[in-house]
């Protein structure tokens, strides 16, 4: 019964062309968050200030090897909104990451991810008889 719950979560796994575009964003996505994260860690500010961007950096982690990519796509989705909102400086590039964030959470991690392997559709082979 779990297995078609977390199935649920993901509309599909797909591959070949989508499945790579798919892949080139959640890398693309990952690494602007890392960045990100690594950035503001050398600063001398506030731990409130440097929080968001290191829970990002974490969720990135997990988003480019496709772990968890619904979860943890809303969570960029939220955190990056909140920073857009809260932060000072410029917010095209948190804005950028939450809908990212967003549109990972929806679509799917793709083919070649994580969840494609534990929670992908299975193919069944029946032997001949």
């Amino acid at each position: 019964m779990k297995g078609v719950f977390l199935q649920r979560l993901f509309s599909t796994f797909p591959n070949s062309w989508p499945g790579r575009g798919l892949l080139l964003q959640r890398v693309v996505t990952a690494a602007v968050l890392l960045c990100c994260g690594f950035g503001h860690l050398k600063e001398p500010l506030h731990f409130a200030f440097i929080f968001p961007y290191a829970i990002g950096a974490c969720a990135g982690v997990l988003l480019l090897i496709g772990l968890w990519t619904p979860i943890c796509g809303t969570l960029i989705a939220l955190l990056e909104a909140w920073i857009a909102v809260s932060g000072a400086g410029g917010s095209a590039i948190p804005i950028m990451l939450s809908t990212l964030g967003a549109t990972l959470a929806m679509i799917g991690p793709g083919a070649w991810s994580i969840d494609a392997r534990l929670f992908g559709r299975k193919h069944l082979e029946i032997p001949e008889r």
